[in-house]
Order: C-alpha cells, then structure tokens, then sequence
C-alpha cells in the first residue's frame, strides 16, 4: 500500500501502555444478548485457544460483550498525542483515508459525514459497550462511537495466514464500516429485529458483518480510484484477510464440526464474495445482503 504520503488522522487515541484500572465506576449490568457492534474476535478467540487458553472463559467474556460492566463514565484516554511510531502512524493514515472517502460519500448523498474515534489500546481497556479486551479483537462500540484495536491483533492475523498492510487496512476499514453502519441507523434495525425474532439472531448478524465486508471493499475502490492507494498484489491480501475470519474456516481450524446455524460473521467465501462486491462496484447499493 501507497500508506506513507497519505495524511494522518486527528482521531487517534493512543491508550497503549495504560494501567487497566482497578477502581473502576461503578455501572450497570450488561444484559443477556447485548453485545458490541461489530468486530473480528472469532480470529483471536482461536489464537487464544490455540496458545491453551480455557474456551469457557473465553466465551463467556465475548458473550458480555469483552465484560461484565458498563462504566457510567470511562476515565479520560492517557494518551492524546499523536502517535510516532510506524504501525500507529499506519492505523492513522489507514484512518484518515476512511475518512476522505466516507466524507465525499456521504456529501455526495447530502449528508455529513461524522468520522469515528480510534482507540489503541494494549490487553483491556473501557468502553461505553463494556470490557474491551484484546481477547476480542479489533471491534466497534456504537455507544461512544469508536473503533479499539489492539496491535497485537493483526499479528495474530499474520500468523493465520494473512499477512500484509492492506489485509491489515482491511480490518480497519471494516470496523469503520460498522461506524457507517451506525450512523445511517442499519445497526439500530438489526439490532431491534435481533430482539424481536431472537430465532434469527445469528443470520442478521452474518448479514451486518457481510454488508461491513461490502462496505470495506467499496472503500478500497474509491481510494485506489482517487488516490492510487493500491499496490500490486494488495487486493490478493485483502481477500485472503476476508477468507481468514470466515466461520467456517474457523471452525474448522478449531478441530470442530462446521455447523453453519451458529456463524454469525459468515462464511469464507460469502465474506470474500462481498468485499469483492464492494470493491469492484464502489457503489453502496451493491451491498444490500439483507435484499
């Protein structure tokens, strides 16, 4: 990826290094079934597992949506600086080039386009949705409207088999996506129709990971369009990262059987299928995966 020339993002919030507090606010109960809006910790969860980590835990943390409060009020990030060092600087231009594009998008559309907060963190941090923890991945909280990765991550990424920038890219923009998602009132929908027919929970949630898939392929399109962000051999990499968090491949990584009625990011081939929507199309309306 053409990453360096690019601007950096303002909305960085740099948390690495913090002290996880103690003493945290007291907050209220996650209630059974709510969950963050929308991340890639199925990828984590079999590092995790892979490495000896206990899958009950494991699972009941996620299913808290990364833990088991609410914090009425999230003590202020330690880091407000912009960060210097190259895989910060990376997120950041990764960042700034959502931004760019979502913009002219939305002022397209005649609408404003109001960017996300991205929080660095290393191993937990606080959210408006609960407990971030690394265990969980690169996800977005709609509550304070922010994207947390933790770096850690997209080693792990590496280590399963895709490597790179752009599958790295990948994974920002399709937190971004769910910002979008978000702002638009598409979460709010799924997550009303997830309460009202709880029987088809897991298949609207597939359906609101591949329009973010989608979502993140369109952006890929309009930057390289725009600003020749692509280098050869990166759409390759940005489809095996699609392949890598399918819950298929996952499953079976994991040594389980495969039983599609518990996916709730989507198959490898649907997840490809549609970044490649997006990314070839650059047209929203190509990534209606509720039609």
């Amino acid at each position: 990826m053409r990453w360096q020339r690019g601007r950096r993002s303002q909305n960085i919030e740099d948390r690495r290094g913090s002290r996880f507090p103690t003493n945290l606010p007291r907050g209220r109960r996650v209630p059974r079934g709510i969950k963050l809006g929308g991340g890639m910790g199925i990828i984590v969860v079999l590092g995790l597992l892979l490495l000896g980590g206990d899958l009950g835990q494991i699972v009941g943390m996620l299913e808290r949506g990364g833990g088991p409060f609410i914090p009425q009020q999230a003590p202020p990030p330690s880091g407000t600086a912009a960060p210097s060092d190259q895989e910060a600087q990376f997120v950041s231009a990764v960042l700034a080039d959502t931004e760019d594009t979502w913009h002219s998008l939305f002022q397209q559309a005649g609408e404003r386009y109001q960017p996300p907060k991205l929080v660095l963190y290393s191993g937990a941090t606080t959210t408006a949705c609960g407990y971030g923890s690394g265990a969980s991945g690169p996800f977005y909280c709609p509550g304070d409207r922010k994207v947390y990765i933790d770096l850690e991550f997209f080693r792990q990424l590496g280590s399963l088999g895709a490597p790179g920038d752009f599958a790295q890219a990948y994974v920002i923009a399709h937190e971004v996506a769910h910002h979008v998602q978000n702002l638009i009132g598409t979460m709010e929908q799924v997550n009303r129709a997830r309460r009202q027919y709880p029987a088809d929970a897991n298949a609207l949630s597939v359906r609101l990971e591949l329009q973010a898939d989608c979502y993140a392929g369109v952006w890929a399109h309009h930057a390289h369009r725009q600003r020749n962000l692509l280098e050869q051999g990166d759409v390759e990499e940005g489809l095996r990262a699609a392949a890598a968090v399918g819950d298929d491949r996952i499953q079976g990584m994991s040594g389980g059987r495969i039983h599609p009625e518990s996916f709730t990011h989507g198959s490898s081939e649907q997840r490809v299928r549609w970044f490649r929507a997006g990314l070839e199309a650059g047209e929203l309306n190509e990534c209606n995966t509720f039609g």
